[in-house]
């Protein structure tokens, strides 16, 4: 059996033009100006209170809760918007159908999205069948600690070897290695190709729509070299 685990936002899912408005909110309601889109997104993939500690290193303890508070309430707004569509990527649905009917293949979510978001995403999609394992922040540290994707291994017995996390981020691949498992980048989310590389990516996927077939290339390949 082989473990693939997912990441959600930049991965599955462009949920990007939400991130950002949400964040401007949270920024604004205190007087603060708000971050460049470019530094919004280069942060998500970290759990909230993380993103919000990097994106206002000079904000107090305190201030940063209100401000994740504040973000949370206004994402929820967001979303209830009903000219906000938060596609999937070309290809994702196929690939997510495709492996679901695998008898080899295991699928996880390994997430800064709360486990809330998670479900809704499943809800919409009707993808609860296929995730044998869900990680979100609720629960674990932040990406990069492995937490998230070690219990994930721990959950199903699949081991390290056996392990791919995919994600769009260079705290995906950081998490990957230092959970022992396969690192896969994907060349169309929030943090560049070359970033992906040089945080360790075993390999970065350019297309969403060929996600599927490189990750089985990838783990013929990790089977071959062993």
């Amino acid at each position: 059996m082989k473990l693939i685990v997912l990441d959600c936002d930049g991965t599955l899912v462009d949920s990007q033009n939400g991130i950002c408005e949400a964040m401007v909110y949270a920024f604004q309601g205190f007087g603060l100006t708000p971050p460049p889109r470019e530094a919004t997104l280069s942060i998500v993939g970290l759990s909230l209170p993380e993103a919000i500690l990097a994106l206002a290193p000079e904000a107090d303890a305190d201030l940063r809760a209100k401000m994740v508070a504040r973000y949370k309430s206004a994402f929820l707004e967001i979303r209830r918007e009903p000219d906000l569509h938060e596609p999937l990527f070309e290809g994702i649905a196929a690939a997510i159908e495709a492996f679901g009917r695998r008898d080899d293949v295991v699928l996880g979510i390994a997430t800064g999205k709360s486990r809330r978001g998670v479900d809704r995403l499943f809800a919409r999609e009707g993808w609860l069948q296929h995730f044998a394992t869900v990680q979100t922040a609720d629960d674990h540290p932040s990406k990069p600690h492995p937490a998230m994707l070690m219990a994930a291994m721990a959950e199903t017995g699949i081991p390290p070897e056996k392990t791919v996390m995919v994600g769009d981020t260079t705290f995906d691949m950081a998490m990957a290695l230092a959970a022992g498992a396969g690192a896969l980048g994907v060349g169309w989310g929030y943090h560049t190709v070359e970033e992906l590389r040089q945080a360790g990516a075993h390999l970065v996927i350019g297309a969403s729509h060929g996600l599927a077939e490189e990750i089985d290339a990838f783990f013929a390949q990790r089977e071959k070299a062993a």
